[in-house]
């Protein structure tokens, strides 16, 4: 499938780049717009990875990249600790108001998803006084150390790397798809840590993705969230939500927390919030972001103006377009499609999201619910040589995750949706034999 421009590429690349470095297709980009990547060879692609959620408001669009290139006339760095500059309070003013929560805010900048989990285990443990941290399976939060001690999946992302920071402890999270009572499960199991693993005095911080991305967009009960609010609130543990993936209008809100209600202490923030300029952010209540003295967090790079520019150009395109809005109309075409192939195909046993954070799980088998890891690569592979890029997701690599950008065309969009039927179709026929 790759043309001979992507072969070329790929072996230039073997002999320059780590192997470390994961190559899910094997294309070479040259051009995106909207919901569309062109490769080196002239070969169009419907993207529905969005690089991996950090994409939602589209490639290339106009308004933002005005922004970058205004920004990049004036000025490109100077390191905002040194000398400052108006976009970075202006973006944090933004978050502020924006975030869940009607309290007081603080928010600074660093650039990525796991810096900002980073920071957050600090600000907590600062804040606190305390040591551990309570994560939950199936979590991803980076590939740092401390994330990497966070996260769960061992195998690609931890094996080899350790030790790991401590103290850490990790409970189940609320699946409904593997667990009956989800809810009732995960809180057993927090109660059963806190009698005999770790009084809950100790605990400075429970971070939780609202949706679980990487470990296969399990969307919790909502009651379950507003447990885990109240069971923080209880012990004064520093809530943490991790909205990396599912921030920015990928669940139909700008932020998956509004979904469920939820107000954390702490919001991490980072992907679709620059349309790709690398940028992440970690917005909190006062009280506690200003518990640090200064110099205590911070970094060279931390809120680049141009990420800081593109960021606020993006916000404002969300508003502009609505894409919330565009979020949840993506969501329903998605389920319907999606619960007419579980009637079709044995194979697909869960159909579960919200917004545009939509997914499927595949299955040997639905009664037991083995997970059909090596169908769901042989959907991708099709999906990719019928034109459209697809992402797996999960601990067990068996769910097909809908990450498109939102600003993507119906008809585009169904066309998507079509390949993803056709590879069913055909990798189902390819089981039977």
């Amino acid at each position: 499938m790759p043309g001979p421009l992507s072969l070329g590429l790929a072996a230039r690349r073997k002999l320059a780049v780590s192997r470390g470095v994961p190559q899910l297709t094997p294309v070479f980009v040259a051009s995106a717009s909207g919901a569309t990547l062109t490769d080196v060879d002239g070969n169009v692609f419907l993207d529905f990875a969005g690089g991996i959620g950090c994409i939602n408001a589209g490639h290339a669009d106009p308004t933002v990249l005005s922004a970058i290139r205004e920004q990049s006339e004036h000025f490109l760095h100077t390191c905002f600790m040194v000398s400052p500059y108006e976009s970075y309070i202006a973006l944090a003013e933004r978050l502020n108001e924006l975030s869940p929560g009607t309290f007081e805010k603080r928010t600074f900048f660093v650039n990525t998803g796991a810096e900002a989990v980073e920071n957050a285990v600090k600000i907590a443990r600062s804040y606190t006084g305390r040591p551990g941290v309570l994560c939950f399976d199936d979590g991803y939060h980076g590939r740092t150390y401390m994330a990497m001690a966070l996260t769960a999946k061992v195998k690609p992302y931890k094996a080899g790397f350790g030790p790991f920071p401590e103290p850490v402890y990790r409970v189940p999270f609320a699946h409904p798809y593997r667990c009956a009572d989800a809810t009732g499960h995960s809180l057993r199991q927090i109660q059963a840590l806190f009698e005999s693993g770790v009084r809950p005095d100790e605990i400075a911080a429970l971070i939780v993705e609202p949706i679980q991305g990487e470990g296969g967009f399990v969307v919790p009960p909502p009651e379950f969230l507003r447990a885990l609010r109240s069971l923080c609130d209880q012990h004064g543990i520093v809530l943490v939500a991790d909205e990396v993936q599912t921030g920015f209008g990928r669940t139909g809100k700008l932020f998956a927390c509004d979904q469920f209600g939820l107000v954390p202490d702490l919001l991490l923030t980072a992907k679709s919030m620059a349309s790709g300029m690398p940028i992440a952010g970690i917005t909190g209540r006062a009280e506690i972001m200003d518990h640090l003295e200064p110099g205590a967090v911070g970094g060279t790079f931390g809120g680049n103006p141009v990420s800081c520019a593109a960021a606020l150009a993006t916000i404002a395109l969300f508003e502009r377009e609505d894409l919330c809005g565009r979020s949840e109309t993506l969501g329903r075409l998605f389920a319907e499609r999606a619960h007419s192939w579980q009637k079709r195909f044995a194979c697909v046993g869960d159909v579960r999201g919200i917004g545009g954070m939509q997914a499927m799980e595949l299955v040997t088998d639905r009664r037991t619910k083995e997970p059909a890891a090596e169908l769901t690569r042989a959907v991708s592979r099709f999906a990719l040589e019928h034109g459209v890029i697809l992402v797996t997701a999960g601990t067990f690599g068996n769910v097909i995750r809908i990450l498109v950008p939102l600003v993507v065309g119906e008809a585009q969009f169904q066309e998507g949706l079509d390949v993803v039927e056709q590879a069913l179709e055909s990798c189902a026929r390819g089981a039977a034999r």
